[in-house]
């Protein structure tokens, strides 16, 4: 299945299950929505994906959000390591990015018919399903605590 390596929270190694693969750590802070969206944009660059960037990064700047804005503790240090991991994995036909946190809780719905779209918040994965071909969330196995927000995009 394309994302059982997601459930341990992981990119796959196998080099013949992605062609590329790439990750960063996101501190606690909201400038890592910014860092993230820039970590996304030269990554698919660099794998001449450039085309694909506006949409990848607007739902990487969601999922980063979400992961700052609802799955961190009210009491994470900001010097402590970082609590978000964000990972790129690409294979021939498909991308994903998925963003790793410490909460267990699974991610709220999409946004139900008739709310409020103009909203300065509270759209964000109603834009993860728009912009992408398919999200979910897995939680972590293993050791590992919190659990994987994914999309995914076809090429």
């Amino acid at each position: 299945m394309l994302v059982d390596p997601l459930r341990q929270g992981l990119p796959p190694v196998d080099p013949a299950s992605a062609s590329s693969a790439a990750s960063c750590a996101l501190p606690a802070r909201y400038e890592a929505v910014r860092e993230a969206r820039q970590f996304t944009a030269r990554t698919l660059a660099h794998w001449k994906l450039g085309d694909r960037s506006e949409d990848v990064c607007l739902v990487v700047s969601e999922l980063v959000t979400n992961a700052l804005r609802h799955a961190l503790p009210s009491d994470t240090p900001r010097d402590h390591e970082p609590p978000v991991r964000l990972h790129l994995m690409h294979w021939s036909s498909r991308l994903v990015c998925a963003v790793r946190d410490p909460s267990g809780d699974g991610p709220l719905a999409a946004e139900p018919d008739g709310a409020d779209l103009a909203a300065e918040s509270g759209r964000g994965l109603f834009l993860v399903e728009s912009f992408s071909d398919g999200w979910g969330w897995h939680p972590l196995a293993g050791t590992l605590r919190g659990k994987v927000v994914w999309a995914l995009f076809h090429l």
